[in-house]
């Protein structure tokens, strides 16, 4: 199976690297690296030549781009030379990206399903951060089936995709996207007991056809963002 580099060393190492052409679900509290890892990704991705759409629904896109910098990665030339598209409905663009995409950003939180059908001709690589904006008024019923119907159409065009839910404002939706997703990591704080210190903890909960780590893997968010600080185990392929 192909696979594409996550930007993060010891990932890539234990896993390969993300399936190519499927959907892999991103959770986690505030502060836990949501964001940070979903343009670690991008950046890779970018690096290794595949046309990038970063779907931004809560941070502009100016933002997005501070934070790319504080960690040395170049996204303004990736996003001059037509690699990295930055889809902003947050801010000030939003208006232009409606216009651009002929589609109602009411439309877009109410069905979600039509984003794969709006991206830059040629994307590759989909980063969605974060859909839990878009879940609200939604009955679990309404979102397994909408999110089980995007998975099916970026698995149709062949996109490798990352969707960030909160686990905060979406936790009813999480245990439902689990299933669809061809992927699932959780990003989480915990005390550690033996440093009396909070760290920040990584749980690969599931990648199919991948040997999958047996332990949470620490992580800290260094000068060039996310950095396995522990060796991870693996078990069986899932």
């Amino acid at each position: 199976m192909e696979r594409i580099k996550t930007g993060i060393l010891e990932l890539d190492r234990i896993l390969g690297g993300f399936p190519a052409g499927k959907t892999i679900l991103v959770t986690g509290d505030p502060g836990t690296g949501k964001t940070i890892f979903g343009l670690q990704f991008a950046n890779a991705c970018c690096a290794q030549g595949m046309r990038t759409a970063y779907l931004s629904t809560e941070e502009t896109a100016g933002d997005l781009h501070l934070q790319g910098k504080s960690f040395g990665w170049n996204l303004d030339a990736f996003e001059k030379n037509g690699t990295l598209k930055f889809m902003d409905l947050a801010g000030n663009r939003a208006v232009e990206i409606k216009t651009a995409l002929s589609i109602s950003m009411e439309a877009v939180k109410g069905n979600f399903t039509e984003l794969a059908d709006y991206l830059p001709e040629g994307t590759g690589v989909l980063i969605i951060d974060s859909l839990g904006s878009h879940t609200a008024n939604l009955s679990p019923y309404e979102f397994r089936d909408r999110f089980d119907l995007l998975v099916h159409n970026l698995a149709r065009t062949g996109i490798t995709a990352m969707v960030i839910l909160d686990s905060i404002t979406s936790k009813e939706f999480n245990d439902i996207a689990l299933f669809s997703a061809y992927g699932a990591i959780q990003l989480m704080k915990r005390e550690n007991p033996y440093t009396d210190r909070r760290e920040r903890v990584m749980d690969i909960v599931k990648m199919r056809n991948t040997k999958t780590p047996i332990q949470l893997l620490t992580f800290e968010i260094g000068l060039q963002g996310i950095e396995l600080t522990s060796p991870g185990e693996v078990s069986d392929t899932q």
